[in-house]
């Protein structure tokens, strides 16, 4: 290349080197904005034709666990089947509770040869009921108990009970105070809470007043996702919580309990950290009563529920939506057929959980798997669960074979 541009420059038919290198550094200059323009415009055009569509993998947190995964030996809890499978569910009293009721028939019917009884008790939240159900389902020697535990604390002796009887337990959703019991199947409840806190924190570029609302005093998902996104937002000196309130989980408690907290802190609100879906779209109904406009409502977190999406998406909403799917319910079953087989199982079942973000609000540290435009179902009911794992789902018309 130096060989050539001194032969170019020595030329006479080139009497100013000046003015060559001037145009031809003009045109290399524009030649290279052009390609630039054509590279960015395709790259621009993949990106637009890349569709977020889920989550496809194992669960992240799988992978990225710092440590071993602890398995269970199950080689003595196995049995010639077909078996019979007690469930004892804290209750069915919120649309996600349905659909982790429904996810677990809905798996149970896919094993109708291997099971042969289900029986399924209803505490109707109330924790004392559950143990006295929980003894009940025993006395009919059931060859494995899956449980749902109201509270953490109050369910521990009954699980350990069951377990020092003989009866492997599967818990789900919840957990309980002791470690008696083979697997835990959940989402993660840490995980939720992080990152719905440090989504925030980014939003607000570090700076402003939330709002906290969360589900069931004294249930761990709640709990734990409220120590979880403490700990996000404790590294955050000029984020300030106003307030944090519990709604039981309920569209129309988070309501009032979000119309509440606007009367009593208005404009000073920059944000709110729900833990789910359900009162989080009781929070943007709040905001909407309260006369702010498409567009005005803070930022909001949100899990599961169509109505938190839908609404977000009419109200122009700035939303992060990390789903604790129900689906935990199937898997769950699914874990205790492996018990019942022998088979090792996760001491901590961990399912995926998929993140969804309205265009034009992924943060640094937070990136969407779906777009929230994309993930809301517009032309299904506000109370429809979005994350079963059921095809078509409709907890109206749903029905186990």
């Amino acid at each position: 290349m130096k060989s050539r541009g001194r032969a170019l420059k020595s030329t006479s038919a080139v009497k100013g080197a000046g003015l060559w290198e001037g145009n031809t550094k003009r045109a290399i200059s524009a030649g290279a904005i052009a390609f630039t323009l054509l590279i960015s415009y395709g790259l621009v055009r993949e990106a637009a034709a890349q569709e977020k569509d889920g989550w496809k993998g194992v669960a992240r947190t799988f992978l990225w666990n710092p440590g071993p995964i602890q398995f269970t030996e199950t080689s003595k809890f196995k049995k010639n089947g077909p078996w019979t499978i007690a469930v004892s569910n804290a209750s069915i009293s919120n649309v996600w509770a349905v659909g982790w009721l429904h996810s677990l028939q809905y798996i149970a019917a896919k094993h109708k040869d291997a099971i042969k009884q289900l029986l399924v008790t209803d505490a109707n939240d109330d924790a004392n009921k559950q143990v006295a159900d929980i003894q009940d389902l025993l006395q009919r020697k059931p060859d494995l108990l899956i449980v749902r535990p109201a509270t953490a604390q109050a369910l521990d002796p009954a699980v350990s009970r069951a377990m020092k009887s003989g009866v492997p337990v599967i818990l789900s959703d919840r957990s309980i105070t002791s470690e008696n019991y083979i697997s835990l199947v959940n989402a993660d409840d840490w995980s939720v809470g992080r990152i719905s806190a440090q989504w925030i924190a980014e939003t607000l570029k570090g700076k402003g007043n939330i709002i906290m609302i969360a589900g069931i005093a004294g249930a761990s998902p709640a709990e734990n996702r409220i120590k979880a996104a403490h700990e996000v937002f404790d590294t955050y000196p000029d984020i300030k919580i106003l307030d944090l309130q519990y709604t039981d989980w309920s569209p129309a408690k988070g309501k009032t309990v979000v119309a509440a907290l606007i009367q009593k802190y208005g404009k000073k609100i920059d944000a709110v950290w729900s833990d789910h879906g359900l009162e989080g779209s009781g929070a943007i109904e709040a905001f909407v009563d309260a006369g702010y406009k498409d567009g005005e409502i803070p930022p909001i977190t949100c899990g599961d529920l169509n109505g938190c999406l839908t609404l977000a998406v009419k109200h122009k909403v700035p939303l992060m939506n990390i789903d604790y799917p129900p689906a935990m319910g199937g898997v769950s079953l699914e874990v205790a057929l492996s018990v019942l087989q022998g088979i090792p199982v996760p001491k901590h079942y961990i399912i995926s959980s998929d993140i969804s973000i309205s265009k034009g609000h992924e943060t640094a540290s937070v990136k969407a798997d779906r777009w929230v435009e994309d993930y809301a179902q517009l032309n299904k009911p506000n109370d429809l669960i979005v994350s079963t794992g059921i095809p078509n789902y409709d907890p109206k018309t749903f029905k186990a074979e």
